[in-house]
């Protein structure tokens, strides 16, 4: 929940800067932290298992 929170605020703050307000960054960092939630674990489950592969197909040659 904060994470998500912090996204809006960082969000809404960067999309200011173009002079026409921060509605839309808000909902893009807010869309942002609770995609990364999901996704980050996700690339590092199947980048370990790559990584694994790649390691064991080493030791075998």
């Amino acid at each position: 929940m904060i994470g998500k929170i912090v996204g809006a605020i960082i969000g809404s703050r960067i999309d200011r800067r173009d002079g026409e307000g921060g509605l839309k960054g808000a909902m893009l960092g807010y869309a942002g932290a609770a995609l990364m939630k999901r996704v980050l674990p996700l690339g590092l489950l199947v980048g370990g298992g790559i990584a694994a592969k790649r390691l064991l197909g080493r030791r075998r040659y």
